[in-house]
């Protein structure tokens, strides 16, 4: 499934679709010049343990790398990943 990618002033979101609804997404605010704020991941049933929340946050990260921004993680997931997974934490905004 492709990951979309939509932006608006300020914010955005990833997501993967069936066409006729989000399967799955993650948002982000902007928090400053420099840094964004993930305040948001959700999953359907259909698509759990299938990785789908880490190939939206792997493509925020990419976003932020190629943007030259930092990632400040609020939402539960995406704090947890941080944690776990230390080659992403070079967009960590701390």
């Amino acid at each position: 499934m492709e990951i979309q990618i939509s932006e608006s002033t300020g914010k955005g979101i990833v997501f993967m679709s069936d066409g006729k609804r989000n399967l799955a997404e993650m948002t982000w605010v902007k928090g400053g010049d420099d840094y964004i704020i993930v305040d948001h991941t959700m999953v359907d049933d259909s698509l759990r343990g299938q990785g789908a929340g880490r190939k939206l946050l792997d493509r925020i990260v990419k976003l932020a790398r190629e943007r030259n921004l930092k990632i400040q993680p609020l939402c539960p997931f995406v704090v947890a990943t941080f944690k776990k997974v230390e080659e992403i934490r070079d967009v960590l905004y701390e």
